[in-house]
């Protein structure tokens, strides 16, 4: 058998490289610390409870919102995306486990060598026909390399593809929790101009029996040819606000129904008068949302990547040692008949260590830029969480404002439809004028429609903070 290297010695080399290993960069990753105290502006919640802890089937209560959200969920395009961005980013992690092991190659080589006989004085060859020297070496085995990891690159490089795949995860979270909201904010959107045309449509009914009334006062002389034209422009002014509407409808359904993944139609739904609103939401405390908010996740997922990646750019002004073999198998001369046989064995294998000394700066460089790119990534974690904090003060806001307004403006209503009913009482009595009907019809008009869109307000203020919260995964 031919070994071109004592076994033992490299197995004492081997144990000398594993002591190594103690020498590796341990510079642990943990996550920055945040005071989040004061996150939630004039909020200081004790309360750990939270509506971000409600799975999404029961905080909807309306059952084909439900419907509308599963479908999303299961043919959104962006979903659908998001899934295929996580498959990549496994493999990537997948690859860059693989660097721990050796890389192994089948080799088969033929090297043939043939040299003619010559005369010793001149140099010419005796024999034109002849040949002194003709040998043929065969060879068949395995080549093997080996980058030992002594120093942590390539785990540091390793966990920052984990990081890469943990931020992918994350990015589907958000796609999800954002689709959620969409889905029930368009969906709301929809039973809100519902109800605005058919409010309006109500109002244009009004109007109609308005004007049949002011063309027969103005028949018994009671009001002018003026009072009449401007009962009809008031109306075929509130009738071209119709087609709008029902453009805006048409239009948003198109819009969900590309959410839903599906061509574009007709959404089935329920009213808005259906729909409930708590009145009051629990937020939980800010670190319950920062552990739930996928898109906080990511900032986080992106600095803990940029933290690997410095560390592994600090370990290569480190020795690289590798193992190589040049080949072990089966190697023989001039015949394949014994081919197999054991004497035949051979075995290389090289150990080698480099040390970087001059590389052009490339190695200084690249640590420059990681540990600049570690910097920032913070700076946007922080960022991230500031503005997490702004969202969720600000949803809160505009939903305990918005439920402040409902007694004011129920009561708006009644008073502006009492009005509508006296000023056409009185006009007939001919104790009110015309514009003051006008008026009248106009102000209860505005008021129902804003009454419409409080409540919306307030159903998307809702949604809103429960995607705020990082509600919806669930």
């Amino acid at each position: 058998m031919k070994f071109k290297l004592k076994y033992g010695k490299v197995l004492l080399g081997l144990i000398a490289i594993a002591g190594l290993q103690s020498c590796q960069v341990t510079n642990r990753y943990k996550s920055p610390e945040l005071d989040t105290k004061n996150l939630y502006r004039e909020m200081n919640p004790s309360d750990s409870t939270t509506i971000a802890d409600i799975p999404w089937s029961e905080y909807f209560k309306d059952t084909q919102l439900q419907g509308y959200i599963a479908e999303a969920l299961n043919n959104n395009y962006d979903m659908l995306m998001a899934e295929q961005r996580i498959k990549q980013a496994e493999a990537a992690l997948g690859m860059a486990r693989a660097a721990y092991f050796p890389e192994l190659a089948l080799s088969a080589q033929v090297n043939q060598t043939r040299l003619s006989s010559a005369d010793p004085l001149t140099g010419m060859p005796q024999d034109r026909n002849s040949l002194a020297y003709h040998s043929e070496k065969y060879s068949l085995g395995l080549v093997a390399s080996w980058e030992l990891d002594i120093w942590g690159k390539l785990n540091r490089q390793s966990r920052a593809k984990y990081a890469d795949m943990l931020n992918s995860y994350a990015g589907r979270t958000l796609i999800q929790t954002s689709l959620i909201s969409s889905v029930a904010n368009s969906y709301y959107s929809l039973l809100a101009l519902d109800e605005q045309l058919k409010v309006t449509k109500e109002m244009i009914t009004f109007m109609e029996e308005s004007l049949v009334t002011m063309e027969a006062m103005k028949e018994g002389g009671m009001v002018t040819a003026a009072a009449v034209e401007q009962s009809r422009a008031s109306l075929h002014n509130v009738r071209t606000t119709v087609p709008d509407l029902e453009s805006a409808i048409y239009q948003l359904e198109n819009a969900l129904s590309v959410m839903l993944g599906r061509d574009a139609g007709h959404i089935e739904r329920s009213t808005i008068a259906a729909q409930y609103i708590p009145t009051s939401l629990a937020s939980g405390v800010p670190v319950q949302m920062l552990s739930r908010r996928p898109d906080v996740q990511q900032a986080e997922l992106t600095f803990r990547a940029a933290f690997e990646l410095k560390n592994a750019a600090q370990a290569s002004f480190y020795p690289a040692i590798t193992l190589s073999s040049g080949m072990i198998g089966y190697a023989t001369t001039n015949t394949l008949s014994q081919f197999f046989k054991p004497e035949n064995l051979i075995a290389n294998l090289v150990g080698g260590l480099t040390q970087p000394i001059f590389a052009r700066k490339k190695l200084v460089t690249q640590l420059k830029v990681a540990k600049a790119e570690q910097k920032a990534t913070l700076y946007a974690f922080e960022k991230a969480v500031l503005t997490a904090g702004k969202e969720v003060s600000d949803i809160m806001n505009v939903y305990e404002n918005s439920l402040k307004k409902n007694a004011d403006r129920a009561i708006e209503v009644d008073s502006q439809r009492k009005s509508m009913e006296y000023t056409q009482e009185l006009l007939k009595a001919g104790e009110a004028t015309y514009l003051e009907v006008i008026s009248a019809q106009q102000g209860l008009l505005q008021a129902q429609l804003n009454q419409t869109n409080d409540k919306l307000q307030q159903l998307q203020a809702c949604t809103n903070l429960y995607r705020a919260l990082g509600g919806g995964i669930n």
